[in-house]
């Protein structure tokens, strides 16, 4: 179960790094991103964390501000699972 967890934790945090590279890449491209095709490869690899956002957020969120209810969904889940690791390395789970 710990390695679960820990597994869960690695992509959650993989996440996050490509959501915020796609941002910084918005950044730097001042308003050219999307013929950039190092922004298209992080869209498209980020692209189930801004739809599950998307999904989760209520109508009045514009698409500019998807990436920060992004990152903090991803932080909120990234913050239970380290809970998690702990409390399971607290009961001594072994990496099986």
């Amino acid at each position: 179960m710990l390695s679960l967890v820990v597994s869960l934790k690695g992509l959650i945090e993989l996440l996050g790094v490509l959501v915020l590279a796609q941002e910084i890449v918005r950044l730097i491209s001042f308003g050219r991103h999307q013929s950039n095709p190092v922004f298209r490869l992080l869209a498209f690899f980020s692209r189930p964390v801004m739809k599950l956002a998307r999904w989760i957020s209520p109508r009045l969120v514009i698409e500019r501000h998807l990436p920060a209810v992004a990152l903090l969904m991803l932080a909120v889940v990234w913050f239970c699972l380290v809970l998690a690791k702990a409390y399971l390395s607290a009961l001594g789970a072994t990496e099986v």
